[in-house]
């Protein structure tokens, strides 16, 4: 049979019945929240390419953990900005350095009850900007690095952080801090492998938020955009390394990807809405050309119906304030 006894539309015709039979749902535990804290400062400083975004304080940043556990939110990830950098991001593993403190604080405050997650990559620590050490000829030494993620990974973890997300893209990564977590007893510290991380000039407005100081790109180690084969040989890479959790990043211009990755993954599937994807929303509808919150909306339910089942996204709050 078909018209007119075959009718789709009966089942639009009322919110109600839309909500009924919706297909794909985003629930605030699904979400996590990017959040960055800045060594220095006595009060929030807004970040110019992110409005509504800002760098925290030690104290304004566990107000905005407390935030996030009162509307339901899944998790925060947390990114520093220090005050000094050198080669080999000698911050990014010291226990007074502005991530670690931050993460006992928050670790401290919330723990238990909102997820705390921590990025784990050298870009925000190195004077050279880039997501490694470097060698003599300037490139970034994959196995040089490694040491410097283990020893991260151990800072990380004895600060209170529950999740390392691993975002460097370094061959090896997740086995290599599996196992130095392990040898130190951190053997529940779970690992979030940022598998299948493009390069993308999206992450522009990320660069102002962590003061970054790279020139340059990473397209020596992040994945080349028009690969699609190569995603799922990382994502299998990392799993069988030990990833208990993969990542697809940017997320709106990879749902091929995400589709993929949930295919074939054993494990959680997160997706990363970046600072070039929010602050492509948010300029838009400044300027009145979309509905900022129907545009949110679509944003994130397209990410779940790919297959992603953790969405990061600086939308997290204000989605969550609507829609609970």
């Amino acid at each position: 049979m078909g018209y007119p006894a075959i009718r789709p539309r009966r089942l639009r015709a009322t919110p109600a019945l839309r909500r009924l039979v919706a297909e794909t749902r985003v629930h605030p535990a699904d979400l996590v929240l990017p959040a960055f804290v800045r060594e220095g400062i006595d009060a929030p400083v807004p970040i110019g390419a992110m409005p509504g975004v800002a760098q925290h304080t030690v104290a304004s940043l566990v107000e905005l953990a407390h935030q996030c556990v009162a509307a339901g939110i899944g998790g925060i990830m947390l990114f520093g900005v220090p005050l000094a950098k050198d080669g080999r991001g000698s911050g990014a593993d010291d226990p007074d350095g502005i991530l670690n403190v931050a993460t006992r604080a928050v670790a401290d405050a919330v723990g238990g009850e909102l997820v705390v997650m921590t990025d784990l990559c050298l870009d925000e620590f190195t004077d050279h900007g880039h997501c490694g050490v470097l060698d003599a000829r300037g490139r970034v030494d994959n196995d040089a690095t490694l040491e410097r993620y283990a020893a991260m990974a151990l800072a990380q973890a004895r600060a209170g952080s529950e999740v390392l997300g691993l975002s460097g893209m370094m061959d090896g990564q997740v086995g290599h801090v599996r196992a130095a977590l392990d040898a130190a007893g951190h053997t529940d510290t779970v690992l979030l492998a940022y598998a299948a991380k493009y390069t993308s000039g999206l992450y522009g407005p990320f660069r102002e938020a962590v003061a970054s100081s790279l020139v340059g790109d990473r397209a020596a180690y992040q994945q080349d955009p028009g690969n699609a084969r190569e995603a799922i040989r990382e994502v299998e890479l990392d799993v069988a390394e030990g990833a208990d959790m993969v990542m697809v990043k940017p997320a709106g211009p990879h749902l091929d990807i995400i589709r993929a990755v949930a295919q074939m993954s054993t494990v959680p599937v997160a997706a990363y809405q970046i600072s070039g994807e929010y602050s492509s929303i948010v300029a838009a509808a400044d300027r009145g050309w979309i509905d900022r919150d129907r545009a949110v909306d679509e944003s994130l339910i397209h990410l779940k119906r790919a297959g992603a089942d953790i969405l990061l996204t600086y939308f997290a709050l204000e989605w969550a304030a609507r829609n609970t």
